[in-house]
């Protein structure tokens, strides 16, 4: 964390001074506000905390709650999440709160004798290096908890607005500067029944699965179910099973099958137990199942190990169904690319699927990361308002994708013992897919925002579309070595990584040095057009190089200035953006970097948005001048 840099700060640099719209904040709703936020779950708060961090925007989330959460639902937390935790300050905190998941066990029939089962096999959970994050578990509670937390520490001072519920909303183009009026009625406290009208410029919806935005908008959720019931308990037990604390897959002969995913803290542990196929006469009759059969169910398939129940702290019981909006914003379909999209929805609003792969959060978490830098871009006036459609145009994908694998993994799981042909298959597909869960399968298509993969030769490790995975280096200026991923934070920046060519550091005569100079002086350079002149030197950009050499070998004093960035208001040069090698650590080995250098370019939300060689120059400029817009000519940085 770099802090000091404005003056000495003596407090916890983790909580922002407020500023802008954060400087007494109207603790009431107010008549107008630039966005609008339905509901506080996991899509609906990274974007309060994405945008709390801009203070010229103004911010207000409505909950219909009269309060936070107490219990989700949801507990798994994949890697990608926790990368993105790191983007907002708070990764090892969850982390060490959480339970870690390691490996899965499986369990089966036992061949001598079905009635019993018995380990068949273990699976590392990450035996690949998919990712330096961890697979965690921990209630989506807390996790609501830490991206709220952020939002009211950042300058915005983002709070929600409990007790008030969306009822329904009118969006007219030709309205002015606030096109969206939605109606919303204070549900509980001193006001509980007042409906009144607040004018917003866009509206988000990440109120659930039975989303009023969704109903607004004329969206329906599409799809299926699987006619197959579970039921889902988080349990305090005593028991001789000796995987309670482990994630295990447990199939019985004919008793049915158990996902047990542990939870934190030692004693918990949910349980989703097998309560076999639907009554297709009455469909809806196993959620009258009492949780005493639900217990005994489990005591069933656990056999010969015994579960003693000591206390639930949450149940339910449902039916699998896999279903996916016709719509993620307010723009039809036919009026795609014509009109500017000004609602939005997010997370289970759009798609819902089973719980089984532990994608619920996860994706609503992604949701909500690529639609706030977005909103932030546009309404800060440094991107056109049809940077927006890419938010429909990319998670529609992400989410049909999703609901393909829930789908298998689902009808997997629930599938009787007998039928498997392979006993091991299923070991086999959770190893085989085990990065789609994870969240790393993504790679989204090109378009203002992603080229394509003319260049990809040159960073065969960073594939163009799919997220930054990140490898160690060593900081230059305390010669630490440090991820490099774990540098961006989420404050709407772009990375552009530049990964020099084998010559020594030097400030003139190298690749690296003629890019740099024409980075940081050209008129052309989109670093030059677009980063405002009364600011830092990287507002708009966090340019950081990377050299081949050892670090002993590195001096700042011959690194060029594009790489060392003045901050305002002292003019203090930042050294720290200077990368090497050393004591084994070579990115440019580990992530398939051409020798002869290239510059990896990196959205907001972390995924590659071009490979290109040092040379480039008129690629960087169109593809910027696709995506942003310049500061007015007073405004711009002076060479």
């Amino acid at each position: 964390m770099q802090i000091h840099v404005r003056g000495y700060q003596s407090g916890d640099p983790r909580i922002k001074p407020a500023a802008g719209r954060g400087v007494n904040r109207s603790a009431d709703l107010p008549d107008e506000t630039d966005v609008l936020i339905v509901g506080t779950g996991p899509a609906a708060a990274v974007v309060a905390a994405q945008l709390s961090r801009f203070p010229s925007i103004d911010v207000r989330a409505i909950e219909r709650r009269p309060g936070r959460l107490d219990v989700g639902q949801a507990d798994g937390i994949q890697a990608r999440s926790v990368e993105t935790f790191q983007a907002f300050g708070f990764a090892n905190e969850v982390v060490d709160e959480a339970y870690r998941n390691v490996e899965m066990s499986f369990w089966q029939p036992d061949p001598d004798d079905p009635s019993r089962i018995v380990r068949a096999s273990r699976a590392p959970d990450d035996a690949v290096g998919i990712s330096e994050f961890p697979h965690i578990y921990v209630n989506q509670s807390r996790i609501l908890d830490y991206f709220l937390r952020d939002a009211e520490r950042a300058p915005g001072r983002v709070v929600p607005d409990y007790g008030i519920e969306f009822v329904d909303c009118e969006i007219d183009s030709a309205a002015g500067s606030h096109p969206v009026a939605a109606r919303v009625r204070y549900v509980s406290g001193p006001r509980a029944g007042e409906e009144r009208v607040v004018r917003a410029k866009y509206l988000v919806g990440g109120d659930g699965a039975h989303s009023a935005v969704r109903s607004a908008l004329g969206h329906r959720l599409s799809g299926d179910s699987s006619l197959h019931a579970w039921g889902v308990m988080d349990v305090m037990a005593n028991t001789d099973f000796p995987d309670i604390q482990m994630k295990c897959s447990i199939q019985s002969r004919d008793a049915g099958n158990i996902l047990l995913i542990p939870r934190e803290g030692g004693y918990l542990a949910r349980m989703y137990v097998d309560l076999g196929e639907l009554d297709e006469r009455d469909p809806s009759a196993v959620r009258a199942t009492p949780l005493n059969d639900l217990i005994g169910i489990a005591n069933r398939i656990l056999s010969p190990y015994t579960l003693d129940v000591r206390v639930v702290t949450w149940w339910s019981v449902y039916e699998v169904a896999h279903r996916i909006s016709d719509g993620f914003d307010d723009v039809p379909s036919d009026q795609v690319g014509t009109r500017r999209p000004r609602a939005f929805i997010m997370g289970d609003a759009c798609h819902t699927h089973s719980a089984k792969a532990g994608q619920g959060m996860n994706v609503s978490i992604q949701d909500g990361f690529n639609l706030g830098w977005k909103l932030a871009a546009v309404l800060e006036g440094r991107a056109p308002e049809d940077l927006l459609d890419t938010y429909a145009a990319e998670r529609r994908v992400v989410a049909q994708n999703l609901i393909d694998f829930d789908r298998e993994w689902a009808e997997m799981l629930a599938r009787p013992v007998d039928s498997w042909e392979d006993p091991t298959e299923l070991e086999r597909y959770y190893l085989k897919t085990m990065e789609f869960p994870a969240g790393f399968m993504t790679r989204y298509e090109p378009s203002t925002i992603t080229l394509g993969v003319a260049h990809q030769h040159r960073a065969t490790g960073f594939p163009v579309g799919k997220r930054f995975k990140s490898a160690e280096v060593i900081r230059r200026s305390d010669s630490r070595w440090q991820h490099l991923g774990h540098q961006h934070e989420a404050d709407g920046r772009w990375r552009v990584y530049v990964f020099a060519d084998d010559a020594a550091p030097a400030r003139v005569g190298t690749p690296t040095a003629e890019f740099a100079e024409w980075w940081r002086a050209d008129p052309a350079s989109p670093r030059v057009l677009y980063t405002p002149a009364t600011g830092d030197e990287d507002a708009v950009f966090d340019t950081k190089v990377i050299y081949q050499q050892d670090y002993t070998l590195v001096e700042p004093f011959d690194v060029p200035d594009a790489f060392q960035p003045t901050k305002v208001p002292f003019g203090l040069r930042d050294i720290n953006q200077i990368f090497a090698s050393g004591h084994g650590r070579d990115i440019h080995r580990d992530r398939g970097i051409d020798r002869g250098g290239a510059v990896v370019v990196v959205r907001p939300d972390m995924y590659v948005a071009a490979v290109l060689p040092l040379t480039a120059r008129g690629e960087l400029v169109d593809f910027f001048a696709r995506n942003m817009r310049a500061p007015q000519p007073s405004e711009r940085t002076d060479a």
